[in-house]
């Protein structure tokens, strides 16, 4: 029985690996290499990057101080007005003047300015993070789409072999009279049966290879295979905790946390925007009989517009990021409930199969295929065992596949590992 046993789990957990040739062991991945593909090659992290990237140019445009401006003219000058005569005996000069204008912001505008550019540096690279949560979250869920279609490939396999010797063997009867026709005609239809089997989980396996794929952004191929486990139950598992920690530290939490945080710097910012920017401003002349030093200010006046719109602009997208983050906390509250209760139901299921179910289907088919290679059962008892033990190793191996996916998710609700 512990022989049997282990045969079981062993196969369960290595079946990805029963038909991997020598020549294609260079094409064999593991969650950990894919991961670390998908978040060196996938576009969503490239397009975070360039949010990084952009935010910071942002922060340097807003610590910027305003450009001076500086215009100057110049010309011959005559004078005409108190000089009679030919126009030889008219004195002349070169004339120029030179005017310089500095605008100066007012300082709490400034600030304002400065802060929200920070803060959306910091939402930025949070946002990084969030893009790598759910990214990571995405990769797992399809390694273990592809593990599933990959294992339940190899069972169709193995249950086309198992059905052909059982064919091999009620032809042989046919020939021999001791089984009517009717036997091989059966046999083949279960033959037939297997083949569709094994060509619709082949489908499966291509198709998930192409999900994999593209989250690598192509970096797979269309011929790799994939290995590993699936996940266990962890211990001690709180939803108390996990909604404390997905409070604390999720990245999308964080992010929109953030943006409220910026939004009241918006405003705060649009409300100092009203005291206008000055410009101070110098001249220079030279003229005729003339030589000036000038300096001034220039002032606009707030008189008629100052800045509603703008300001009930930012208050309005406030609200809507109050309310955004509102709602993520619900769905996120949400999630983390189904999930954790989905882990706790399939957590019990695995258990009943590791308890007896699958060693149960293992001894049941092969007393079946002891008693028809000893004449003892027809193939109808044969193929019902066959197909009952068949059915039992799917079902343990999409609950696994089940319980790695609840917990991917689960981890993407909490934000971070279990």
């Amino acid at each position: 029985m512990r022989r049997i046993l282990a045969l079981v789990c062993g196969m369960m957990i290595s079946l990805s690996m029963t038909t991997v040739s020598a020549e294609s062991l260079e094409q064999l991945y593991s969650l950990d290499m894919i991961v670390n593909l998908a978040l060196a090659r996938n576009p969503l992290v490239s397009l975070a990057e360039g949010n990084i990237d952009q935010q910071k140019g942002h922060q340097a445009t807003a610590g910027a101080y305003p450009n001076p401006t500086v215009s100057g003219h110049g010309g011959r000058g005559y004078l005409k007005d108190t000089i009679v005569g030919p126009p030889e005996n008219i004195p002349s000069i070169t004339e120029y003047n030179l005017y310089v204008g500095q605008p100066v912001e007012w300082p709490a505008m400034r600030a304002a300015r400065q802060r929200v550019a920070d803060l959306g540096v910091v939402t930025a690279n949070v946002g990084m993070l969030e893009t790598r949560l759910n990214l990571v979250s995405q990769v797992k869920v399809a390694f273990y789409d592809l593990l599933l279609a990959q294992q339940g490939a190899d069972l169709a396999r193995q249950n086309l072999d198992i059905v052909e010797d059982v064919t091999r063997i009620v032809n042989t009867r046919v020939k021999s009279g001791e089984a009517p026709q009717f036997e091989s005609i059966k046999a083949e239809v279960e033959v037939l049966k297997a083949r569709q089997h094994l060509a619709r989980a082949d489908n499966f396996v291509r198709n998930s290879r192409v999900v994999v794929d593209t989250l690598t952004g192509g970096a797979l191929g269309p011929t790799y295979m994939v290995h590993g486990e699936f996940r266990m139950l962890p211990r001690d598992l709180q939803i108390e905790r996990l909604m404390a920690r997905m409070m604390e530290q999720h990245p999308t939490i964080q992010r929109l946390l953030k943006s409220v945080e910026q939004s009241d710097w918006k405003i705060e910012f649009e409300r100092q925007a009203r005291m206008p920017t000055l410009t101070v401003n110098g001249a220079y002349f030279r003229e005729i009989g003339r030589e000036a030093f000038q300096g001034g200010l220039s002032i606009p006046m707030p008189l008629w517009y100052r800045r509603q719109g703008e300001i009930a602009a930012s208050l309005g997208a406030k609200r809507r990021e109050e309310a955004e983050l509102l709602r993520m906390r619900n769905d996120l509250g949400r999630a983390i409930s189904q999930h954790y209760q989905d882990v706790r139901t399939t957590g019990e299921l695995i258990e009943v199969f590791d308890k007896g179910l699958l060693r149960q289907a293992q001894e049941a088919l092969r007393i079946a295929q002891f008693s028809f290679q000893q004449g003892a059962s027809s193939l109808l008892e044969v193929l019902d065992a066959q197909r009952v033990q068949r059915q039992i190793l799917l079902d343990y191996a999409l609950a696994r596949h089940d319980l790695s996916v609840s917990l991917a998710r689960l981890e993407q609700a909490v934000g971070g590992l279990l």
